[in-house]
């Protein structure tokens, strides 16, 4: 697995994990354990993705740099 693989999937991750803690506040919103869970995998989530964008570009089109997209080949111009 390469290295913009990797990061991509430990974003995932991390967001998947504070997004499952969202939920479970939603309903334990007095578990300080689980809001001290929350808030370290909501601020690993966000370095990643910082990180992963400043290497290989925005992840979503709402990052600021979709006209990137234009500028390069898509994906399947690239060649296999």
């Amino acid at each position: 697995m390469n290295e913009k693989s990797k990061l991509m999937n430990a974003f995932a991750a991390e967001q998947f994990a504070a997004w499952e803690l969202h939920l479970y506040l939603d309903t334990h919103c007095s578990d300080k354990t689980a809001m001290r869970l929350y808030e370290k995998h909501s601020a690993r989530a966000m370095e990643l993705k910082e990180e992963y964008e400043s290497k290989f570009g925005p992840i979503t089109s709402s990052a600021g740099e979709c006209c990137r997209w234009v500028k390069e080949p898509w994906p399947w111009e690239k060649g296999g």
